[in-house]
């Protein structure tokens, strides 16, 4: 098993936009077929250093979490959407 981790902050983390792109990345759900794990949370803490969402996902191999990565529904409309609200992406991806 793989787990994708992923840390967004945003441009601008007020709550609507904070809700909007949480939604977009729950969307994934049932429309990206290799997931096995999908959770999503907004920081509580909300200090200096905290990104304002995070993503963790799980897949079955690495092969799975490559081809999720030019999966249609993520590539084109989940990335591009991340791209446009995010100032910093980090991720971190380990054997679970």
């Amino acid at each position: 098993m793989i787990t994708h981790i992923v840390f967004f902050k945003l441009t601008d983390p007020s709550a609507p936009t904070i809700a909007a792109t949480r939604e977009k990345l729950e969307s994934m759900r049932g429309k990206v077929p290799l997931l096995r794990h999908i959770e999503v949370g907004v920081d509580v803490i909300r200090s200096e250093r905290s990104y304002d969402l995070a993503l963790v996902t799980r897949f079955d191999s690495l092969a799975d979490l490559q081809a999720y990565q030019v999966d249609p529904y993520h590539a084109g409309e989940v990335v591009p959407h991340m791209k446009s609200v995010c100032s910093s992406i980090v991720a971190v991806d380990y054997e679970s």
